[in-house]
């Protein structure tokens, strides 16, 4: 009975932990994230990423409000162009994940910004239905709490555009030699293209891919 109830006490409580931090985020930049620290090991163990961080595992980031609309614009217009109206989850797109899996086809991503702000704040990567559980609570709390401009905001500061390159301001300065303040819609979509795998496409030498996808974010960023 005893374990019961810990377990009880235990699936209450963890859930709610990372509340506080969510309300004080609106306000302040986050120190580091859950995912960030993950990495770390990634980064120190496999030479190749090695190599591309500078030969050390630290974490690349430099926190900036100064971004031009425009890389807000190309991380919507490449990961979640409902992100404006919808209140964390697109549902469309999840029922049409959920189909195509239930087909055998391969499922596109169905994760919004607002997700991904949470699962790299506070979870870890890879499929679990703990983690989607508690990225949907979590999600819940950060759209209640937080204003779209802000989830935006932390979204271009946390995300991994190299491997252990997080945040536009340290993508501009290792990729492009400037200030993320200067960066122009081209480098901000080619930013945008490699979102689906930093590790995998590659800023410093886009390959066809990325270019093609470049262009498609361009076009997109115009229609929006």
């Amino acid at each position: 009975m005893k374990l019961l109830k810990g377990l009880v006490l235990l699936a209450l409580v963890v859930p709610a932990l990372p509340f506080p931090l969510i309300v004080l985020y609106r306000f302040v930049p986050p120190p580091v994230t859950t995912f960030q620290l993950i990495q770390v090991p990634h980064h120190l163990y496999y030479p190749a990423t090695r190599e591309r961080v500078g030969g050390f595992p630290w974490i690349h980031k430099d926190w900036t409000s100064d971004l031009p609309p425009h890389v807000g614009r190309a991380m919507v217009a490449s990961e979640d162009q409902k992100f404006p109206v919808h209140e964390g989850f697109d549902l469309e797109s999840i029922e049409k994940a959920y189909r195509d899996r239930q087909r055998g086809r391969r499922a596109r991503g169905a994760s919004t910004i607002s997700q991904q702000v949470v699962k790299n704040l506070f979870l870890w990567p890879g499929p679990s239905w703990v983690r989607k559980g508690l990225e949907a609570v979590y999600t819940t709390w950060l759209e209640f709490v937080m204003p779209k401009d802000r989830i935006l905001l932390l979204y271009m500061n946390i995300a991994e555009f190299g491997p252990g390159v997080y945040g536009a301001q340290a993508a501009a300065e290792r990729y492009f030699g400037k200030d993320a303040s200067e960066l122009t819609r081209g480098e901000a979509a080619l930013m945008a293209a490699v979102l689906p795998n930093p590790t995998r496409y590659r800023l410093d030498r886009p390959g066809p891919y990325v270019r093609g996808r470049q262009g498609w974010i361009l076009r997109q960023m115009a229609r929006m």
